[in-house]
């Protein structure tokens, strides 16, 4: 290998590097920061207004870095349909703090359906995202993170904590074909 080819081959490891750092980083924040808009919702703590403003800055930052490679039309959408996507599960936590079992239901259905909407707008810009792959790691995402609401709520903390990890695992597995899928298709 000469030192060109060394060069260009060094160049692209450390843009898939960044790519792959950027989006776990990303990812890892929405998990996190969902969790503790969860607790702090749950245990009517005084910093549920700060949380809930960093949360909602989380599709922000994906959206800055996706403008990247897809523009800011595509980018603004998935912004909106993130943004949607927090909007609906803050009203479903709120409605299982209430103990509202109609209107918790009522935010299920409208959850999955944006995550439907997520899956399909995500397969058509970039042809290495498959629609049914992405609504089935949304559809984990949105059990698991039912799951930690319902323990949170239920005071069954060791199962709440266990079930974040899994949510922190299954982010990164996201993350990762986001990133995977932006390097196939900008040959990066």
């Amino acid at each position: 290998m000469n030192n060109s080819s060394m060069n260009n081959y060094s160049t692209s490891c450390a843009k898939q590097m960044h790519l792959v750092k950027t989006f776990r980083k990303l990812w890892e924040e929405h998990v996190m920061w969902t969790r503790s808009f969860i607790i702090s919702t749950a245990s009517s703590l005084g910093d549920l207004q700060a949380v809930t403003k960093r949360l909602l800055r989380n599709p922000e930052d994906f959206a800055s870095e996706l403008q990247k490679f897809y523009g800011p039309d595509k980018s603004k959408k998935f912004e909106a349909l993130f943004t949607e996507h927090l909007q609906i599960a803050a009203k479903l936590v709120n409605a299982v703090k209430a103990k509202d079992a109609k209107s918790v239901e009522e935010y299920r259905k409208k959850w999955y359906q944006n995550a439907d909407e997520m899956a399909l707008f995500l397969s058509s810009i970039n042809p290495h995202w498959g629609k049914q792959e992405w609504q089935t790691m949304l559809y984990d995402h949105l059990k698991m993170t039912e799951n930690e609401v319902k323990y949170r709520f239920s005071m069954q903390y060791a199962s709440d904590i266990a079930e974040y990890d899994e949510i922190e695992n299954q982010a990164l597995k996201m993350a990762d074909y986001m990133a995977d899928g932006i390097r196939k298709q900008f040959r990066l």
